[in-house]
C-alpha cells in the first residue's frame, strides 16, 4: 500500500473526515497548515490540495469571524457518514445473502455509466457481468444511500438475493473480485504499519503529540480505502490464511492506541482556532 509517500491530498481528507465535523464542519487554513506540518506536509502542498478539493466539491471556502477557512460540503458530509460505517467497523461474520445491482444506462449518457461503475467499485461491489454487480447484503443500505445522493438511482434496480445454484460460491467470488490484488494491498498495509504498532505497543503510555498524530493519520489514510475494496466477504469463501485478517489487527491496534492521543493533539493545535 505505502510503497511511496502518501499524497498530501489524501492525508488532508483523512484529517478533515476525522476532526472537522467536530469543529462545526469548518477549520481555519492556518490551523490546518499547522496540523499538516505535523504530518510532514508543507504549506504549499496544503494550499494546492485545498484548491483541488474545492474544485471537486469536497470543501467550500468560508470566512468565520474574519478568519479564512474551509467548510465541508454537504456532499462530503454524506460520504464521510458512509465512510464511518465502513472504515471503523471491525469485521463480523456475514451470512450468505447478497445485494445485487442491475443497471442499464443509455449510450447517450455514457458518463453516467462510468460514474455508476466507479461508485459501485468504491462501495466494494464485484462484477458478475457488465450490468450486474454484487456485494454482501449488508451493503444494500449504503448502496441505496450513495446512489440516491449521486442521482444515479433512475438507472438502477437494487435487489437482495441468495445464491442457489449452479456453481461453487468460493470459485465465483474469485471471478467477481480480484482477491489476489486485494490481498497484496493488505500485505502492503501490514508491512508499512506493523512497525508503528510494535513501537507504540512497547510504550507504557502514549502522550498527545505530533508523532502519535502523524502515525495515526498515516495509518488511517492507508487503511480507509481497503474496507471499500474489500466488501467483507464471508470468511468461509475466502482463501486460507487471508492476510486481510492480520492487516485489520494491525489497524485496529493502532486505532485503539493512537486515536485518543491524536485527538488531544488536534484539539490543542486547532481547537483554539475555532471562532466563538
Amino acid at each position: 500500500m505505502e510503497r511511496g509517500p502518501l499524497p498530501p491530498r489524501a492525508l488532508i481528507v483523512t484529517v478533515l473526515g476525522l476532526y472537522v465535523r467536530e469543529f462545526g464542519g469548518w477549520i481555519s487554513v492556518s490551523a490546518l497548515i499547522r496540523l499538516m506540518a505535523a504530518a510532514g506536509v508543507d504549506e504549499q502542498a496544503v494550499r494546492s490540495s485545498l484548491s483541488r478539493l474545492k474544485r471537486r466539491g469536497i470543501v467550500e471556502a468560508e470566512r468565520r469571524g474574519g478568519v479564512a477557512g474551509y467548510a465541508l460540503s454537504e456532499y462530503a458530509r454524506q460520504v464521510l457518514e458512509v465512510g464511518d460505517r465502513r472504515i471503523f467497523a471491525e469485521r463480523e461474520e456475514h451470512t450468505h445473502d447478497w445485494a445485487v445491482v442491475v443497471f442499464s444506462v443509455p449510450e447517450s449518457e455514457r458518463r453516467k455509466r462510468h460514474a455508476l461503475r466507479a461508485r459501485l467499485s468504491w462501495l466494494g461491489f464485484g462484477t458478475v457481468s457488465s450490468g450486474v454487480w454484487i456485494a454482501p447484503g449488508r451493503l444494500a443500505d449504503d448502496a441505496r444511500d450513495v446512489l440516491l445522493a449521486d442521482g444515479l438511482d433512475p438507472y438502477v434496480d437494487l435487489f437482495r438475493a441468495e445464491y442457489l445454484a449452479f456453481g461453487d460460491p468460493a470459485a465465483k467470488i474469485a471471478e467477481w473480485w480480484d482477491l489476489a490484488a486485494l490481498e497484496q494491498l493488505y500485505a502492503d498495509f501490514r508491512d508499512a504499519h506493523e512497525p508503528a504498532r510494535r513501537h507504540w505497543a512497547a510504550q507504557e503510555q502514549v502522550p498527545p503529540g505530533a508523532e502519535a498524530f502523524s502515525d495515526y493519520v498515516r495509518a488511517l489514510t492507508s487503511w480507509r480505502r481497503l474496507p471499500y475494496l474489500d466488501p467483507g466477504l464471508p470468511t468461509d469463501l475466502l482463501p486460507d490464511s487471508w492476510v486481510g485478517t492480520t492487516a485489520a489487527q494491525t489497524f485496529f491496534a493502532l486505532h485503539g492506541t493512537l486515536a485518543g492521543p491524536a485527538h488531544d493533539f488536534v484539539t490543542a493545535q486547532a481547537g483554539a482556532a475555532r471562532p466563538g
